[in-house]
């Protein structure tokens, strides 16, 4: 149904973006997000005003760096847990095998290891209409905060780096005997140290398990103590989508802090869970968009705009390469689908500053 390409120039004249401009258009009937006194964006580089970076989409869910080996180590994890719940093996992902013989083919470049291929292609970006990115990860995924700060400096891309630790396969070995206040002053230590914005991605792993319950109520905890927001990642579907809102929020998290993430894959025609979830004030994210899995989110998202909550909806891609993808692939299937420019730049421009913006409850650190 959604098989058009898209070249760059028809993506900027389908969101209406004109030509010598990098940004996203101001939509003349939309009304301004208001922002607290005093709320700021803390990007890694420098505090933002939330409305300086009105002129652009924030991506809140990216991977800039990340380990090496973490695309096994997930896979490994991923198939034990299909094989604990008795599924069989999932469809191998990936180059088919050489079966003509000669040399394999040349890998793609290491862009998350080489600062100089990092930065052109988060130099991309601005010219699709992107004002900032938010980095999921954390020193367990293989992220390294001075990598990430080298690229944006050299780029000019804000970013924005998430605080946390990731789901349970991923831990940290002492993460099992610490107690949730010891997590929790880690938490706080990642935040001041490496003036984090954002706790994110925060997981779980297929069922929730007792540890990824605590590392929750700890990062509630560690939200209370800082007012940084917070992005999660659920096991696929979604099985611990409300129970994640439920920690969180009987931890004194307000639910409009909250985003309940990777719920593209949680694919219900009637979008129970996800009304749900907007019901109740957080958002849900549509967080690995840009793809193949477009043609099963399309409906989801229009049937959840159609309810009416676009206020509730974040987009992005979970990228390792391709940052604009969400902008260039994603965003005209849905305006072919009847999606409106004033409800796009919502959604993009809007629902992620109102997210990020908070006022600060500790100082940022000072640059030695």
């Amino acid at each position: 149904m959604y098989r058009q390409s898209f070249t760059r120039r028809r993506v900027l004249q389908v969101l209406g973006i004109g030509a010598a401009a990098s940004a996203f258009p101001r939509v003349a009937s939309a009304q301004d997000p208001a922002f607290p006194k005093g709320a700021i964006i803390r990007a890694l580089l420098k505090d933002y005003a939330p409305e300086e970076l009105a002129g652009g989409a924030t991506l809140f869910h990216e991977h800039l760096q990340m380990a090496r080996d973490f695309n096994a180590k997930f896979s490994a994890a991923a198939a034990a847990a299909r094989a604990a719940n008795g599924l069989p093996p999932a469809p191998a992902r990936g180059p088919a095998p050489n079966r003509g013989g000669g040399p394999p083919p040349t890998p793609p470049p290491d862009i998350m290891h080489d600062v100089d291929l990092m930065t052109a292609e988060l130099s991309k970006v601005k010219a699709n209409g992107i004002a900032c990115i938010v980095d999921a990860g954390h020193p367990e995924m293989g992220r390294d905060i001075n990598f990430i700060r080298e690229v944006s400096m050299k780029s000019g891309v804000p970013v924005v780096a998430g605080a946390g630790f990731y789901a349970q396969p991923f831990y940290p070995k002492e993460i099992s005997t610490m107690s949730e206040e010891q997590i929790v002053r880690a938490l706080i230590k990642q935040v001041d140290d490496d003036n984090c914005g954002v706790f994110g991605e925060i997981g779980s792993w297929d069922e929730i398990t007792a540890d990824e319950r605590k590392v929750f109520r700890a990062v509630g905890k560690a939200h209370l103590a800082t007012n940084l927001s917070i992005f999660t990642h659920t096991g696929i579907p979604g099985k611990s989508a409300l129970e994640q809102l439920d920690i969180l929020e009987d931890a004194g998290v307000k639910p409009e802090r909250i985003v309940i993430g990777h719920l593209g894959n949680l694919v219900d025609p009637a979008v129970y869970i996800h009304k749900a979830i907007c019901r109740r004030g957080a958002y849900i994210g549509f967080d690995r968009q840009g793809g193949g899995g477009d043609v099963q989110d399309v409906p989801l998202v229009m049937s959840l705009i159609e309810a009416g909550y676009a206020d509730h909806l974040m987009f992005s891609a979970d990228a390792s390469s391709g940052y604009s993808k969400t902008i260039t692939n994603f965003l005209p299937k849905l305006k072919a689908a009847g999606a409106t420019d004033e409800v796009l730049h919502k959604i993009t421009v809007d629902n992620p500053r109102r997210f990020l913006a908070f006022v600060p409850k500790r100082p940022r650190k000072k640059a030695a």
